[in-house]
C-alpha cells in the first residue's frame, strides 16, 4: 500500500500537443499521477528546461518521432529535471521518505507532481535551494559524465570547452576546472563574462575566431555546440589529445542531427592516433548526488540565468529554443520561500 500526505487530484502541467515552437505548448489541467509500487510520488518545486525539450517540442531530429510517437507526443506532459519534495512512496520502495527533499529525472516532469524511480533521484542537502538543485539531473549529469568518465580529465590538462555558455557547457567548465585542468571556452561574447565567471582562463568568441586553427592546441576538447566534422576539430588537439562529442544542433542531417556525429567518434576511435569518444546521458541519482554534494561544499554552481513562474514559462522555452540563455533556465512551480527547510 502506498504511503501518501497528498489528496490533490489535479495539477497543472506543461503539455505539448503537436511538433513544432511553443505554439505547440499550452498549460493544461491533468490528472495526478499515481505511483506504482516501486515509484515515488514528487510534489515538484522546480523544473529546468534543456536542450532535449527543444529537440523533442520540434521533433528535431526526426528519430525523436520513432522514440516519442509519430504524429503527436504519446506523453502530452513535456520535461525530465526537477526538484520538489517527495508525497507518496509505494510500498517496496526502500530509503526514501514522505516528507524528502529529492532532485532527478523522470518523464513528464514539468508539472505539479511527477512520479519518479528512486535510483533517478538523490536528497537535497539542507544548502541547497530547489530552484539550485532543478539544474542537475539533465545538464549537470551529461556534463559530469563527459568530464569524468568520457575526456577522463586529469589535473594540468588544456581543456577546451565547445559551447561553453549553454548548459551542459556552463557546467563543463567548472567540473574541469575542478578536476585541476586550465580551461578555455568557445562562447559568444554575450556569454563570455558568463564562462569568464564559471573559471574559464579564456574565451575565444566563435564568430571573430570560428576555425580550430585559431584556437590553439588542447588536450580535450568537448563539443556540445560545434557541428564540424570530426578531422577538423581534431587539428585543435595535441597528439595524444581526447575529443569528446556531447552534440551540436546544427550538425549532421534531419535523421540524427548531433547524434550522427556521436556515433561516428565511436566508430572512428579504434582507427585514430586521438581518442575520440561520445556522451549519451546515463540518468542516475547517484550523479545528481555527487553535483548536489558539490553544490553544497560549494565547489559547483547552478549557472542560472533565468527563473519564471509555471504561468510565464513558454516565453522562456522560447528564450532556450533560440539559444538566448546563457547557462541554465528554471521553471517555479513552488515559490522558493515554500520551498526551503
Amino acid at each position: 500500500m502506498t504511503t501518501t500526505a497528498s489528496t490533490t487530484t489535479t495539477m497543472a502541467a506543461i503539455t505539448q500537443h503537436g511538433y513544432g515552437g511553443i505554439e505547440q505548448l499550452r498549460i493544461d489541467r491533468m490528472p495526478v499521477p499515481t505511483p506504482g509500487p516501486d515509484q515515488v510520488l514528487v510534489r515538484v518545486h522546480a523544473v529546468s528546461p534543456d536542450s532535449g525539450t527543444i529537440h523533442i517540442m520540434a521533433a528535431d531530429p526526426k528519430l525523436v518521432r520513432l522514440a516519442f510517437g509519430w504524429s503527436r507526443p504519446r506523453q502530452p506532459v513535456i520535461g525530465l529535471s526537477f526538484a520538489g519534495e517527495v508525497v507518496a512512496v509505494g510500498d517496496r520502495v526502500e530509503g526514501v521518505a514522505v516528507g524528502d527533499r529529492v532532485a532527478g529525472s523522470a518523464p513528464a516532469a514539468f508539472a505539479e507532481y511527477v512520479v519518479a524511480a528512486p535510483q533517478k533521484i538523490a536528497r537535497i542537502p539542507d544548502a541547497v535551494s530547489m530552484t539550485d538543485a532543478a539544474t542537475l539531473a539533465i545538464s549537470g549529469t551529461t556534463a559530469l559524465q563527459a568530464v569524468r568518465d568520457a575526456a577522463r580529465v586529469q589535473a594540468g590538462q588544456s581543456v577546451l570547452v565547445i559551447g561553453a555558455g549553454g548548459g551542459v557547457g556552463a557546467f563543463l567548465v567548472q567540473l574541469a576546472v575542478a578536476a585541476g585542468a586550465r580551461v578555455t571556452g568557445v562562447a559568444s561574447a554575450a556569454k563570455a563574462d558568463l564562462v569568464r565567471s564559471l573559471g574559464a582562463v579564456d574565451v575565444i568568441d566563435y564568430r571573430t575566431t570560428p576555425g580550430p586553427e585559431g584556437w590553439g592546441r588542447f588536450d580535450v576538447i568537448i563539443d556540445t555546440a560545434d557541428g564540424r566534422a570530426l578531422h577538423v576539430l581534431r587539428r585543435a588537439l595535441t597528439e595524444r589529445g581526447t575529443l569528446v562529442i556531447v552534440g551540436a544542433d546544427n550538425a549532421g542531417g534531419p535523421l540524427l542531427r548531433g547524434a550522427d556525429r556521436q556515433l561516428r567518434a565511436v566508430l572512428q576511435n579504434p582507427w585514430v592516433r586521438n581518442r575520440l569518444a561520445a556522451v549519451v546521458n546515463r540518468e542516475n541519482g547517484d550523479d545528481v548526488a555527487v553535483l548536489l554534494d558539490m553544490v553544497a561544499r560549494g565547489a559547483l554552481r547552478a549557472p542560472i540565468d533565468a527563473v519564471a513562474p509555471l504561468e510565464v514559462a513558454l516565453p522562456l522555452i522560447e528564450r532556450l529554443q533560440r539559444q538566448q540563455v546563457a547557462g541554465k533556465a528554471v521553471i517555479r512551480l513552488v515559490a522558493e520561500a515554500d520551498s526551503s527547510r
